[in-house]
């Protein structure tokens, strides 16, 4: 004896029926997706309940496909959008898959601002899930140029930071430097972000001696100094200068005795961490650069 089908497999082969079935004298090829698509919907979100996350978002998937064939845009966005938070619970590829179809419809439909949290959440995902931190720079670039066109700068500017993060840890350093810069430059036009912009001048000063560019890190730093005049008595400046000095002299124990001194008072984060250590190698294999 077969075993007993659920209320949502029972509800999901109604909805394959109606989706597949011939169109009668007094209904449209339109009604009979609208009902499928409603169908599905239910049979989604028992299997929900039932914590039947990959059939759920399968269902949700159909009703998508349902809704755009009604030439339903905005609710064939919004049942990818669903497919993918069922997705998200242990099926990262699929969920990445249905959110780019979410996105497609909503940058079809200029919903830009919508489209540019969807692809944030892209990004998030390749980076904790999937660990592909190449697809998670494209992803928070291109959320990051949408939330700016929608003049969400501060959302945007977030975004062009963690791609910057990113580029430093993919060794793509001039990419860094000018996402570091460029959210730097936009943090000064404002008196609530104008505190953050040392935070993101070291960065990219760090980035420069990742390089081994000590000529280009003085540089930027008489720069940075001009374009903000507080910046020159930070800590960060103070540092960026004693690591720039210790980097050219090849003098590994100022090196190591300025990172500690800093971290002393303003704990290193992991990025800072990993970054100072790859200058350090770098001082290790090629000391004293003038």
């Amino acid at each position: 004896m077969a075993p007993s089908k659920s209320q949502a497999q029972t509800l999901l082969g109604k909805a394959d029926k109606k989706a597949i079935s011939s169109t009668g004298w007094f209904s449209s090829s339109s009604s009979k997706f609208e009902e499928a698509g409603d169908l599905y919907q239910q049979a989604a979100n028992l299997f929900k309940i039932e914590k039947q996350f990959k059939e759920a978002g399968d269902a949700f998937s159909r009703e998508a496909e349902c809704r755009e064939k009604c030439n339903e845009q905005a609710e064939s966005a919004n049942s990818w959008w669903n497919a993918a938070k069922a997705y998200k619970r242990g099926y990262p590829d699929l969920a990445v898959q249905a959110l780019v179809q979410t996105v497609t419809l909503l940058t079809k439909t200029g919903r830009f601002r919508q489209a540019a949290d969807r692809e944030k959440e892209i990004g998030q995902i390749f980076l904790q899930e999937l660990q592909d931190i190449g697809k998670a720079c494209e992803s928070f670039e291109r959320a990051g140029e949408w939330y700016a066109q929608e003049d969400a700068n501060a959302t945007a500017n977030q975004c062009y930071k963690d791609a910057a993060d990113l580029y430093a840890e993919l060794e793509r350093y001039p990419e860094a430097v000018e996402r570091y810069e460029q959210v730097a430059n936009y943090s000064l036009s404002s008196n609530l972000t104008k505190y953050s912009v040392k935070e993101y001048w070291l960065r990219a000063l760090l980035c420069e001696l990742a390089m081994n560019d000590t000529v280009t890190a003085r540089r930027k730093l008489q720069g940075y100094c001009n374009q903000d005049t507080t910046f020159t008595s930070t800590r960060e400046a103070k540092f960026a200068t004693a690591l720039i000095e210790a980097v050219e002299s090849g003098d590994m124990e100022s090196y190591t005795g300025c990172v500690y001194e800093f971290d002393q008072i303003t704990k290193l984060d992991n990025w800072k961490t990993s970054i100072l250590l790859k200058i350090k190698r770098s001082i290790q294999e090629e000391p004293g650069l003038t």
